[in-house]
């Protein structure tokens, strides 16, 4: 049992580390870390409840996954298909629209939770 436990911890290793590559070495993932900084602060400061706690935390994890699915198709577009390519663009592109409308719901939410606060 006890090696099961252990085991299932050790399987986390790789997503902390790719987490910590993601935000050292992508600026748009650095950018979304100030902006997680920011909300989080700004949650503590005008003392949101736990309902908008909720939606905050849901656009934050929404954001960084996004985040991190695009800069991995894009990885793997760049791997598999080094020079440019009409088709692998439009796959890059897709893959950033992602992100596009994650950050654009996150705004929104963060709209709704703060601009009352004001």
């Amino acid at each position: 049992m006890i090696q099961f436990i252990k085991k299932r911890i050790l399987s986390f290793i790789p997503a902390f580390k790719g987490l910590f590559w993601l935000f050292k070495n992508e600026a748009n993932a650095q950018v979304h870390l100030i902006a997680t900084i920011v909300v989080i602060i700004a949650g503590f400061y005008f003392k949101v409840d736990q309902k908008e706690w909720l939606f905050l935390c849901f656009a934050i994890a929404l954001v960084i996954t996004a985040e991190a699915l695009n800069t991995s198709i894009e990885k793997l577009v760049d791997l598999l298909h080094p020079q440019n390519h009409q088709k692998a663009g439009l796959v890059k592109d897709l893959a950033a629209a992602g992100v596009l409308v994650a950050s654009i719901v996150s705004v929104i939410i963060a709209a709704l939770v703060f601009v009352p606060k004001f």
